[in-house]
Parts: C-alpha cells; sequence; structure tokens
C-alpha cells in the first residue's frame, strides 16, 4: 500500500479523504495542524502528502518547507479554498508537486494526481539509488567532471545498466570507453559475474575466432587440450567488444548468429553451448560510413546498436580538463610518492588550451610524466613537455621547415600520445593503418625515438 500523509485543520474534510484513499490502495495518517504533522511523519517516513495551505500555527508552504528538508523527494499536493493563480504559484516554487481547489469535488482527479504524484517519487528515489550506485561502481574513476556532455553521459550509463539491452559505446580514442563498460556492467544484474573484456584489434583474425570461441583437443595443430573461449568464460555476465571496427566480415557473421541464437560453437566441435550473457560493444570508428564502404554489416550493426551511448573528446568537455588533471595529478602523486600541491596558473593556462587529440589518454600520460619529472611542488609550464602555449594554441611556424620534417614530428607526437597504438594513431590521423607502419618505417621512428 502507499504511504499519504493528510495535513488539515478540518476533521470532516481528513475523515473524507482518508475514507476514500483507504479504499483506494493508500495508507493513511492524519493530522490536524503542521506541527501534530512533524510529530508523526517521522514514524511513518511517507512519499506523499496532502496539506492545506491556510491552517492555524503553521501554515501549508511552511510545512512543505518542513517536510522537505526531512525527505527531500516527497510529493506535496497543496490544498487551498482561494484557487487563485499566485497561491498555486506559491506552493509550486516552494515544492509542490500539484494543487487542488477546496472542497474537492473531483475525488477521481484527486486520485488521478496522487498517482501521478507517487509515481513520479518512485522515479525521483530510482535516479538517486542509481546516481549513488554509479558512484559506488566508479569509486575513483576517469569518468568525471560538471560540464553537461559528460553528466549526460552518467545519465546514460545509470540508466541502461540495470536493463538487459545490448549497448554500443562510440567515441575518439581514449574517451574512457572500457571504463563505461565497467560501469554499465557494475549497475547490471550481472554485476557479480564475470566482465570479460577483448580488444578485437589485438588479434588476427585466426586467433580472435579461437579467442572467443574457444576449441577442442585437436582442433588444430598445438591443441593439445580443450580451451574455454571468451564468451563461455562471459557466461552469466558481460562481453565487452572493444573496437568492434576492426572485426573482419565473416567474424562479424559469427557475431551476429551468437547475438541471434545466443550459442556458440567450439573451433573443431559440432556441439552448440547455450550462452546467457549481455554484449557491450565499442569503436572509435563510423560505422555507418563503414556499412556504406561494405566493410560493416548492417544487420550486424542494428543488432548492436539498441541502446548507443556517445563519448565526448575532452576538447568538448571544456572546463572538465582541470578537474581531470587534478585527479590524475592525486592518482600519480600516491603512486610515486611524491608530494604535489596542484597545478600553477601557467600549467593550467597550457592544459586548458591545448586540443588533446590523444583525449582523456593523454591527458593522463601527460600528468603521470610530469609527476615524475616536477622538482617542485607544484605542476607548472616546464613540466609539461610535449606541450607548450604554442602546441595549444595549435599555430603554425613561419620558419621554412620541410614538410616531411612537419609529418614526421607530427606523427612521433600522436604515436607517443596514444601509447604507440598503431590503431588508434591511425585513426586520429585519418590514415590507414598499413600507411601509417609504412610512415613510421620510412621516418625510423620507434618508440624509444625522442
Amino acid at each position: 500500500m502507499k504511504k499519504i500523509l493528510i495535513v488539515d485543520d478540518e476533521e470532516s474534510q481528513r475523515e473524507l479523504l482518508k475514507g476514500y484513499l483507504s479504499k483506494n490502495g493508500y495508507e493513511v495518517t492524519l493530522a490536524g495542524d503542521g506541527e501534530e504533522a512533524l510529530s508523526v511523519y517521522r514514524n511513518i517516513f511517507a512519499p506523499l502528502a496532502l496539506v492545506d495551505l491556510k491552517m492555524p500555527k503553521m501554515n501549508g508552504l511552511e510545512l512543505l518547507v518542513e517536510l522537505k528538508q526531512i525527505n527531500p523527494f516527497i510529493q506535496v499536493i497543496m490544498l487551498t479554498a482561494f484557487g487563485s493563480v499566485e497561491t498555486a504559484v506559491a506552493a509550486m516554487k516552494a515544492g509542490a508537486s500539484d494543487y487542488l481547489t477546496k472542497p474537492i469535488n473531483d475525488l477521481e482527479e484527486l486520485l488521478l494526481k496522487l498517482n501521478r504524484a507517487s509515481r513520479q517519487n518512485e522515479l525521483i528515489v530510482e535516479a538517486e539509488v542509481m546516481r549513488e550506485s554509479l558512484s559506488d561502481a566508479f569509486p575513483k574513476t576517469e569518468i568525471i567532471g560538471e560540464s553537461k556532455v559528460i553528466k549526460e553521459v552518467g545519465r546514460m550509463i545509470a540508466t541502461v545498466g540495470p536493463k538487459e539491452t545490448t549497448v554500443l559505446i562510440t567515441g575518439a580514442s581514449g574517451t574512457g570507453k572500457e571504463l563505461v563498460a565497467r560501469g554499465i556492467h557494475a549497475l547490471s544484474g550481472r554485476a557479480d559475474k564475470n566482465l570479460v573484456s577483448l580488444n578485437c584489434a589485438a588479434l588476427p583474425e585466426t586467433l580472435l575466432e579461437s579467442e572467443l570461441f574457444g576449441y577442442e583437443k585437436g582442433a588444430f595443430t598445438g591443441a593439445d587440450k580443450i580451451k574455454l573461449g571468451r564468451f563461455e568464460l562471459a557466461e552469466g555476465g558481460t562481453m565487452f567488444l572493444d573496437e568492434i571496427g576492426e572485426m573482419s566480415l565473416s567474424m562479424q557473421v559469427k557475431l551476429l548468429r551468437v547475438i541471434e541464437d545466443h550459442t556458440i560453437e567450439r573451433l573443431g566441435s559440432t556441439k552448440s553451448i547455450s550462452l546467457d550473457i549481455r554484449i557491450i560493444a565499442a569503436t572509435n570508428r563510423n560505422l555507418p560510413e563503414m556499412i556504406k564502404e561494405k566493410t560493416f554489416r548492417e544487420d550486424l550493426y542494428y543488432r548492436l546498436n539498441v541502446v548507443e551511448i556517445k563519448l565526448p573528446s575532452l576538447k568538448e568537455r571544456g572546463g572538465d580538463i582541470l578537474l581531470i588533471a587534478k585527479h590524475f595529478l592525486e592518482k600519480f602523486s600516491k603512486k610515486h610518492s611524491k608530494q604535489m600541491d596542484g597545478i600553477d596558473s601557467s600549467a593550467a593556462k597550457i592544459l586548458s588550451k591545448y586540443h588533446w587529440p590523444g583525449n582523456v589518454r593523454e591527458l593522463e600520460n601527460v600528468l603521470e610524466r610530469a609527476v615524475i619529472l616536477s622538482t617542485t611542488s607544484k605542476i607548472n609550464a616546464s613540466d609539461l613537455s610535449g606541450l607548450s602555449d604554442k602546441s595549444s594554441r595549435q599555430t603554425v611556424s613561419q620558419s621554412e621547415i620541410p614538410l616531411a620534417e612537419v609529418e614526421k614530428k607530427h606523427i612521433e607526437f600522436c604515436l607517443r600520445a596514444n601509447d604507440w597504438n598503431i590503431g588508434q594513431t591511425a585513426e586520429i590521423l585519418k590514415i590507414h593503418r598499413n600507411t601509417l607502419s609504412a610512415k613510421i618505417k620510412e621516418y625510423s621512428l620507434s618508440e624509444n625515438s625522442q
């Protein structure tokens, strides 16, 4: 039964409302004035209240404020004998969810408004629980910030987490796609089961298939025992497929079958194995464009993209940059046992203006390097190796530098920013990974090159 507090100094009105609402599924508590209402409310903590506006000692608006302090989620419907627009506006501004004019002749309208208020209370409480659960899922996370775009990402995670739907996470490299997948899993009914991850770009097709599906003993040379695939390891939990855009067309067909039939077959076997898993995929590629180019299956795209969560680039998050930088400063100060007191204004200016092609991952790398190299208690401009006011403004030098040298330096910079991840760097540079590999060879670049 739904609990409700009715506060009215007219006993006949209280009893009338109690009789009607009790017959319609409500557990009713009565109070004759504001002080009595506050006294009984702490024992019932009802989500709903009907409050008369004009009462002795404490009027309805004053009581409304007091009730909201005890329970911020309570939905209060004000009762007024005046019915003026001014009264209604004052009640709504004070936090009332609705109002009714006395005497209440239309009891069905009252019931409709109470049911609506009850649902609103449920939604607010549900959202608050999700917010707290999300906070628990990300106790010390890089998904932090106050920008509108990142708050929307958090709202989406909280919304889809408890659902069983397939989710596609899109965004540039370094924006935190795996972190989002972990949050969705943590908020799901599968949180106590495994979250199994696999980067589809990290393995060639033959190894990718055996990693995902597993194999039987004797399935191929060297298969001397049964191997469970990642799908089986994720049974009851969640399978996270990162960089799904790198998956070959033949593997896409097999993945589509898994999503549709909820079964797999190990390599070397004809026996179907039923699966109970949730699939979350991520990509930094433009899948609709790949569909046009016939390199990604349209049917698989729609199976994966039931709900899409788009991650903003770091430069779209504005003021979040310094918040995240401070988070990383604390993290790496502890990791490297250094006492750091903050970021000075010159460094803050550079961090804020820089365009961050490698997104949060690049910012993390820059801050760790700064903590390691810093000789003072505050990060300053000289600690931000690779960044400067010049690079943050993205201006072009007017000196006569050969084009090949400019290209070499830019490729080298992007490779460092992305931890020498060829696929991610190629995506940022908008070139094929084979072209990038050729350029690395041409310019004799290596991870140790400075």
